[in-house]
């Protein structure tokens, strides 16, 4: 079975998601700072950084892979076969 990708705890996809949030934020920085100075430098950095948290916190919530939740499917499944009173073979001493 092929095993995932994990990098500082994040894992596959997650991990593209976190590096465009910072490089994201690396160049938001760069912008800002030219327009707005030292404030548009903690600006940028509030935004990657918050990328990269948000990248954390939707693996966590989400996972790996898609699941389908099927809320309103009832699905029955048999239990075991159980003896009834009425089977049970007596053993002879």
């Amino acid at each position: 079975m092929k095993k995932p990708l994990i990098f500082f705890g994040l894992k596959d996809k997650y991990i593209y998601y976190a590096m465009g949030s910072a490089v994201g934020g690396i160049v938001i920085v760069a912008i800002f700072s030219s327009i707005f100075g030292i404030f548009g430098m903690v600006i940028g950095a509030a935004l990657g950084g918050t990328g990269v948290f948000l990248s954390y916190k939707t693996q966590d919530s989400k996972g790996l892979y898609n699941k389908t939740k099927n809320e309103e499917e009832l699905h029955i499944i048999p239990s075991k076969f159980r003896k009834s009173k009425n089977s049970k073979i007596k053993s002879k001493h």
